[in-house]
């Protein structure tokens, strides 16, 4: 048994209500079987539900979408798909993403049921004290500490959504794209193991292993689809979790190489790039890869995440609609409506497809997001540009201590939550962070672009050294944690320009409060549980829903992570 962490102190007033709502679910464990994968198309009739087993589960994270907008929709469209997976399964009111409220954390909690300080995985560009720098090749004697970043500027090409595989025909061939993207990252873009010399990649990063992982060692099919090939990730640590790994870069140009627009910059883009990965999930419901063109039969875990909603939620505007939402904050804006009624038409499609196959009484389908988005009332926007803060910091540091060869910040990543590691470490470097971010006042603009002044680099609390160690649940020994973790005040984004109305990656609970149900194959009833849970519990909960052991995720037996109470 490994030892176990202490609780992140977000975390403990939360597990407190948990501990007292939440039960273990008593599904039950049966034969596991290896789910529908025959080459003749048969449903579950040969492999069917039994003994409260699932013999599939698919995965949705709408990421940018909270509760409330499930709510709103399905009060609204009692018919639509949205409206049928919450009638017909178990809905968690209040449930919370880890903190930080990123992508990469975000997904990670959900497939490992860690929260960063157990699974390593911060941010996905973030700052490691140990490895070297990217690039390096000749490590003896070099000095550590390095940047890691697991985005687009990892891949082979960032400017092409095949990410550099060379495709023809981009991007109506981009189902053509490898399963395995590890092949498609470059190493010089990879921070560096001091030990081996070698680049470490994004599967070898994470500290715990995944659902895929537990799943393939038991004989089943896994699938994923995500934004960046960097999600192989979700290979977990032994590189090998995920069967069929389908990762068009979002980032990239599009909608060919050399535009100047990526997918996110323009929301049917997002649309259009969103509607490969729901082609590639279709393709796996019929029993196929993602590409639609070899037989291996309908994954036991597979599933994607819709950028739709989140782009949404960010965009001012595009498509000559409105993004956001509407004043006041209660209704969703005419862009966000769109984007709502596209992932209800797309979930729409994988439900009848999984009719049309006869696995809907075989398969669970898990709906939640990686993150939500801050803030959702228009009124309460307040942009403030952190790179003068920084480099404000960095010159009183300088002035005062004029010996040091480098500037205070080594590495700070600002979305809505201000996150710095710090090339000092010392005391007196952490006290004088503190205080200057506390101390320092200035002038940003509101969401029509109008100047609006801030206190406090626009931070309500700011957690540092011994302080950030332990709002993680870790210890200040750990390379990656940081050094300052700031909690802005509602409605503060970090950017330079006007053209942002909400983030993420932050601890408001505009970023946090994210929908989760759980409905259909064994799950048949409706059912609202009102209790605080984590979207940590969806990994543990899969498992149990497969016939698998939770406490085969590493994770889980860290921080002791529950399944959901599905009855």
């Amino acid at each position: 048994m490994r030892q176990k962490l202490a609780r992140p102190r977000w975390l403990l007033a939360l597990a407190v209500v948990a501990a007292a709502m939440l039960a273990t679910a008593s599904v039950a464990v049966a034969d596991n079987g290896q789910g529908e994968n025959d080459n003749q198309g048969a449903d579950a009739g040969n492999h069917s539900s039994h003994h409260g087993t699932a013999q599939h589960v698919l995965l949705l994270s709408v990421d940018g979408l909270h509760e409330s907008d499930l709510r709103w929709y399905v009060g609204r469209h009692p018919h639509s798909a949205l409206a049928s997976l919450v009638g017909e399964g178990v809905e968690f009111t209040h449930a919370q993403t880890p903190v930080p409220s990123d992508s990469f954390p975000g997904m990670v909690a959900q497939v490992t049921g860690g929260n960063p300080g157990t699974t390593g995985v911060y941010y996905d560009e973030t700052y490691n004290r140990e490895l070297l720098p990217a690039g390096t090749t000749e490590c003896a004697g070099a000095k550590p500490g390095a940047v890691v970043g697991y985005t687009e500027e990892a891949d082979k090409n960032l400017h092409s959504i095949d990410a550099g595989q060379g495709l023809p025909g981009l991007p109506q061939s981009i189902l053509q794209m490898t399963g395995n993207p590890t092949t498609l990252l470059n190493p010089a873009a990879l921070p560096v193991d001091p030990t081996t010399c070698k680049p470490v990649y994004p599967y070898e990063y994470l500290r715990v292993n995944t659902i895929f992982e537990v799943a393939k060692e038991a004989g089943l099919r896994t699938a994923w689809s995500d934004k960046h090939p960097a999600y192989d990730m979700l290979d977990g640590p032994s590189g090998e979790g995920i069967d069929d790994l389908f990762t068009p870069e979002i980032n990239s140009d599009a909608p060919t190489e050399g535009s100047e627009n990526d997918w996110t910059t323009d929301n049917a883009l997002t649309e259009q790039y969103d509607g490969y990965k729901v082609q590639a999930v279709l393709n796996e419901i019929k029993g196929y890869d993602h590409s639609g063109t070899e037989r291996v039969g309908t994954p036991a875990i597979f599933g994607m995440n819709f950028q739709t909603v989140s782009t949404a939620e960010k965009l001012p505007e595009s498509d000559g609609l409105k993004g956001g939402y509407e004043a006041g904050g209660t209704t969703p804006g005419p862009l966000l409506r769109r984007a709502l009624e596209f992932v209800n038409t797309k979930v729409g499609s994988m439900l009848a497809a999984l009719h049309a196959r006869h696995l809907a009484s075989s398969t669970t389908v898990i709906l939640s997001a990686k993150h939500g988005q801050s803030p959702i009332n228009p009124a309460a926007l307040t942009r403030i540009p952190d790179g003068p803060i920084l480099e404000g910091l960095d010159e009183a540091w300088a002035s005062a201590h004029p010996e040091d060869a480098e500037p205070l910040v080594a590495f700070s990543i600002d979305d809505d939550a201000m996150i710095l590691w710090l090339h000092y470490r010392t005391p007196e470097a952490i006290a004088f962070t503190k205080e200057y971010l506390l101390s320092h006042n200035g002038t940003g603009n509101d969401v029509n672009g109008a100047p609006k002044a801030y206190t406090g680099s626009g931070l309500s609390k700011v957690y540092a050294g011994e302080e950030a160690a332990e709002f993680f649940g870790t210890s200040v020994s750990d390379p990656r944690v940081p050094d300052v973790y700031g909690v802005v005040q509602h409605g503060v984004v970090y950017t330079g320009k006007k053209g942002k109305i909400a983030e993420h990656g932050g601890a408001d609970a505009d970023d946090r409060d994210v929908p989760l149900v759980v409905s259909g194959g064994p799950v048949d009833h409706h059912a609202v549980n009102s209790g605080a849970v984590e979207t940590t519990q969806i990994a543990p909960t899969i498992l149990s829903l497969l016939g698998l052991d939770p406490d085969s995720l590493e994770a889980v037996e860290i921080e002791g992570t529950e399944t959901l109470n599905l009855h």
